[in-house]
Order: structure tokens, then sequence, then C-alpha cells
């Protein structure tokens, strides 16, 4: 590899001192690193800085921070190659595939070629109006829910040609395999393999007793009808996209054409990380604030002298 992005979130703790070491140690590797013109601003190197979609040319992206950067990384490369590899400084981390302590022994397996891709399936969304069309790619869901105050919707539903129902409930969500481990599981939805090609059709607080979720083949079109006269309805994209939806709006979610790819170090499989992760909610039992100190000067390959951490024997400790 001789050109990776990153995405980082900035705000959570430690983020911007890993960024900026790990930079200066895949640069000392002959490998150039990148980040948005905001990003590169903010991290004190503007040199660095490309505008954000240029970011899907590099040969991989790194995403710092939780499962939600991880999100935002699968957007900025949708419809393209380009694999994400996931580094957990956050809470859940069930996207992300390295936690800070595996950080750098994983990036000298990364410049090795010691990986693998693991695909996983796109939505691609639209909002139809008789003016416009928005579109959107999410990589865990499209939601259609109701404001703060406003009354139940009514969701008219079809898969392909076929008419489903009409919801009456305060919203809906459609996820993909990847997402089923998210909103939709809180919702009562099915844990479903990131293997499989499908979306999940989960009503959020149905005013029917007979209402479940629904599972539904990839290769089909839903489509949603809003009708909501005078109610306040959002759509939201991932939990970080949305837009403000009106009475009227058609909604169709698709499976998209290219997937997202994540670089695999372990051998972790799906089930695992469902016993591991969500078990206990995905509580950490360490406090990362007392991460191992920071050795910047010190850029060793030999064990236990990479920066910032206490080298690749010491794992964080899990639930």
């Amino acid at each position: 590899m001789q050109r990776i992005g990153m995405v980082a979130n900035l705000d959570k703790p430690r983020v911007r001192e890993v960024a900026l070491e790990l930079m200066d140690y895949l640069e000392g590797r002959g490998v150039r690193v990148v980040v948005s013109t905001s990003k590169a601003a903010a991290l004190g190197c503007p040199e660095k800085g490309v505008p954000e979609k240029e970011l899907a040319g590099a040969d991989c992206l790194l995403a710092l921070g939780g499962d939600g950067t991880l999100l935002r990384a699968a957007r900025i490369v949708a419809g393209t190659a380009t694999p994400i590899l996931g580094v957990n400084l956050g809470h859940l981390g069930f996207l992300t595939e390295i936690e800070l302590a595996e950080l750098y022994p994983a990036l000298d397996k990364l410049l090795a070629g010691d990986y693998r891709l693991e695909e996983r399936m796109m939505l691609q969304g639209t909002v139809r109006r008789p003016d416009q069309a928005l579109n959107c790619q999410a990589l865990n869901d499209v939601v259609i829910t109701k404001g703060a105050f406003s009354r139940m919707l009514r969701l008219e539903v079809y898969i392909g040609p076929a008419y489903l129902d009409t919801y009456p409930a305060d919203g809906l969500i459609v996820s993909s395999p990847t997402g089923s481990t998210a909103y939709s599981l809180s919702a009562g939805g099915p844990l479903v393999s990131p293997e499989l090609q499908v979306m999940i059709l989960t009503p959020i607080c149905p005013h029917t007793l007979y209402s479940r979720p629904l599972v539904v083949p990839g290769e089909q079109q839903i489509r949603v009808h809003v009708h909501a006269q005078g109610a306040e309805v959002m759509l939201t994209v991932d939990g970080q996209q949305g837009w403000h939806l009106e009475n009227g709006d058609v909604i169709t979610v698709t499976r998209a054409g290219v997937p997202t790819y994540l670089i695999r170090l372990k051998n972790n499989t799906f089930y695992s990380l469902v016993r591991e992760k969500l078990r206990e909610g995905g509580n950490r039992q360490y406090d990362e604030s007392q991460a191992p100190a920071v050795d910047s000067g010190n850029n060793s390959q030999h064990p236990g002298n990479y920066p910032g951490t206490a080298g690749p024997g010491t794992a964080q400790a899990r639930p």
C-alpha cells in the first residue's frame, strides 16, 4: 500500500494524538497518508488535506473512532472498491476490526498484505417527489420516523410490485444484514448474518398486534408511500444524515450495486462477535484514559516498541 486515507472522529478521547502518531508511523514506512481538508487543518497538517471525495481513491481507508466513524467512511467510498480498516476508540465497536493496543502490529500486517476482505451489502435509497429525487447510500439502515410531537404515521409498503401492508406506526426501518445489529435489533428485528444478501423491514412501535419484522431478498425493491398530513417526518441514513419528508413522498430502497469491503486481520466470525459484543451491551472493562503512554520517539518494529501502545502482546480487556 502506497497511499492510505484516514477518517477520524476528533471528538473522541485520544483520537487526535493517535492520528498524528499513525501518520508518522506510516510515512516512516514510505506510505503517504491523506485526510480531508478540514481534518488536516484541525490536526495542524494542512499539507495532507484533500477534498473528502478524493479519499476514496486511496488504497484503503483507516477509520479511527467507533462504528459511527466506520459508517461515515463507508459512505465516502460508496460505489468504489476501496476497503476500510476500522480502529475502535469508541464504545461498542461491532464493525471495527482492531482495538487501540493492536493498532501498530495490525498496520504491519496490513502493509505486508496479510489480510482478507469481507464484503458487506450496501443500501441504495431514493426519495421521489414530483419535482426532485434525493439519493443516499447506507451501510446500516434507512429509517423513516416521526418527529417528537407528531402523531403516528401511515406507511404504505410494497415489495416489488406486490402490496404488503399499510403500517400505522411511529416509523419503519429498512436495514441491511450489517444493520441488523443496530437500530433494527433494538426495535425487535432479527440478527442476520452479513453473508446474506437480504433487507430487513422492521416497524417502529406498530399500532397493530400482527405487525412483525420481515426479511426480503436483496434483489427486490422496497417502496414506501408516506401518509402523514401535517406531521413532522424524517428520513435518516445510518443515523447520521437526515432529510425532512413530506406527505406523499415515495421512498424506495434497494441493494446498492457495489458493496463495502472491510479489512479483516483476525479470524473472528460474525457469531463470535455477537456473543462477545452483545452479551453485556458492549460495556468496556477499562478506561481509555489509562491507555499506555505515548513513546513517539520509538518506531521500532520490535515487539513492545510500538508508539502509543504496550506492544503487540498487550490486549485490551473485553467483556
